[in-house]
């Protein structure tokens, strides 16, 4: 079973904005999470039903549209700015 994995605008501006060499491991990280976005690596639940990836010190913020089998990128930054 293959998930897919769609992005907000904003995720998509956001991801637009790095550096070409984080983009990159991000999206790799991200295309780990096609087979199973819930037993890939760096992945954990927060509090209020939404999951954090961490790709060394950038985090991507996402929800697990299950009925769909659609992760939605809501969020990627830096991890000191990311949950603010």
């Amino acid at each position: 079973m293959t998930w897919r994995v769609s992005f907000t605008p904003k995720a998509e501006r956001e991801l637009a904005a790095l550096d070409g060499r984080v983009r990159t491991r991000i999206l790799t990280a991200l295309a780990r999470l096609q087979g199973d976005p819930f037993t890939a690596p760096n992945v954990k639940a927060l509090v209020g039903g939404g999951h954090r990836l961490r790709v060394g010190d950038w985090r991507v913020l996402f929800e697990v549209m299950g009925d769909q089998l659609v992760v939605l990128v809501v969020k990627v930054g830096h991890r000191r700015e990311v949950y603010r």
